[in-house]
């Protein structure tokens, strides 16, 4: 039986009309904020289309703020813009990755070096609390998307620079959609883990070189994300 906006799709984008017509699908059937998509493998057999362009899809709808990915509890709706507004949104998204990232570079590399020379054992204490809650919740299965964000936030604290800190929270949204971005990457949670371990280490060990190689060579990692390889 086809349902309300789910037709099938062959145009080129195939994510992005996925995207929209999950929005048109979720309009039509009256769905709003808090309520359940159907499963991935339900929702690619009705659109005829691959879970991996479904997953495309998804991540870019939650990037822009339409659905909320939790672990365990499937995709929630977040909010519903306009169908007709999908695709404008994903690829401004897609359009102004590339500066965000560019952006998180040059402040997160000096607050990596600065928290390598200016951290406090208690400063220390949050970002091993951060890794631990980013490491359980991969190897429960989910992507580590607020332990990575603690993380962070661990790190520019460590670097005691109330300028810098006053910046990364100026771009926290901005910088949360490379997150969702990058996590949802094939393998990249446990890589993320790995990265974030190395520049702990680097932070303890008092080397503000390596702890801002560190942070570069992570920025580069999350700066390879399906959007940006697809030329989308």
């Amino acid at each position: 039986m086809s349902t309300p906006g789910m037709s099938r799709l062959t145009r080129t984008r195939l994510y992005e009309q996925v995207a929209e017509q999950i929005t048109t699908w979720i309009d039509q059937n009256g769905l709003t904020a808090g309520d359940r998509l159907p499963p991935e493998r339900e929702l690619a057999q009705r659109l005829g289309v691959s879970r991996a362009t479904l997953s495309q899809a998804l991540v870019a709808l939650e990037v822009i703020g339409v659905v909320t990915v939790r672990h365990g509890d499937g995709t929630l709706i977040a909010d519903a813009p306009a169908p007709r507004r999908i695709v404008e949104a994903i690829r401004a998204h897609a359009h102004r990755l590339p500066e965000i990232i560019e952006t998180r570079d040059a402040l997160e590399t000096k607050i990596a070096a600065l928290a390598a020379t200016r951290h406090t054992a208690d400063d220390l204490a949050r970002i091993d609390e951060a890794l631990d809650d980013m490491q359980r919740d991969v190897e429960a299965g989910g992507r580590g998307v607020e332990g990575d964000e603690r993380f962070h936030g661990a790190v520019t604290a460590a670097a005691h620079s109330l300028l810098l800190a006053r910046l990364m929270d100026e771009i926290r949204d901005l910088v949360r959609e490379t997150r969702i971005e990058s996590l949802s990457q094939p393998g990249r949670p446990a890589d993320s883990l790995v990265h974030h371990r190395s520049i702990a280490d680097a932070i303890r060990s008092g080397n503000p070189e390596a702890a801002a190689a560190a942070m570069h060579a992570h920025v580069v990692m999350v700066s390879d994300v399906a959007v940006l390889r697809d030329g989308s």
